[in-house]
């Protein structure tokens, strides 16, 4: 029953969370207190059709069978995702009027375009579970050039400005509390499980994690 679980984590997730995303965009948008032109429901539907466009790669996910390399952090990494969305959407409405809303909006869509074109680059061998394939290889080209984990550095920066947009202290804290030490967690068993691949301690010795020039 466990490893069910633990397999089908990621379409359980899936749906769960879009349920969840959808309930809140209806919320915002029937709110009497937003204008005609409602922020809120703009950024929660950037949202869901990021989700909607890993759909295919959550569905792959979960009909790949577990192994001992993820450790767990599969599902950690999902729920404190799940979690701090969760209360941001779900707190207090911000404003709806647009001019407010730029910054954040400008930083979920570079997020999302960042994590899109990193996992494009990776193609085959990207997954929501931490593993290795028998021909695994290391990508050196796209943002790979600059970062060894962009698709990750994209999901928090997506956060980020969702979070930024959708104030509130709960949420803050679930970000920087929950989420990214899960983040980082993740990175720490994945590179483990990575460094026995041909050329992947070369490609760490010469990239930053997920900011360039710093971590």
């Amino acid at each position: 029953m466990r490893r069910w679980i633990t397999e089908k984590f990621p379409a359980l997730f899936f749906v769960t969370g879009f349920l969840a995303g959808a309930g809140a965009l209806v919320r915002a948008a029937a709110d009497s207190t937003s204008p005609a032109f409602p922020m809120p429901a703009v950024m929660i539907g950037v949202y869901l059709c990021w989700v909607l466009l890993e759909a295919r790669i959550t569905f792959r996910t979960a009909r790949m069978r577990d192994t001992e390399d993820d450790h767990g952090t599969e599902i950690l990494y999902g729920l404190s995702r799940f979690a701090t969305v969760l209360a941001a959407l779900y707190g207090p409405l911000p404003d709806g009027t647009p001019l407010p809303a730029a910054g954040p909006l400008l930083l979920l869509l570079a997020g999302i375009a960042l994590r899109l074109v990193s996992i494009r680059t990776l193609g085959a061998y990207y997954s929501h579970r931490v593993r290795k394939d028998a021909d695994h290889r290391v990508a050196t080209s796209g943002p790979y050039r600059l970062l060894r984990h962009p698709a990750y550095a994209g999901m928090l920066l997506a956060h980020v400005g969702l979070v930024a947009y959708f104030l509130n202290p709960f949420s803050v804290a679930l970000l920087l509390l929950l989420f990214v030490p899960a983040v980082v967690r993740r990175i720490s068993v994945e590179e483990k499980v990575m460094s026995t691949v041909a050329g992947y301690r070369d490609f760490m010795a010469g990239r930053k994690r997920l900011v360039p020039f710093l971590w």
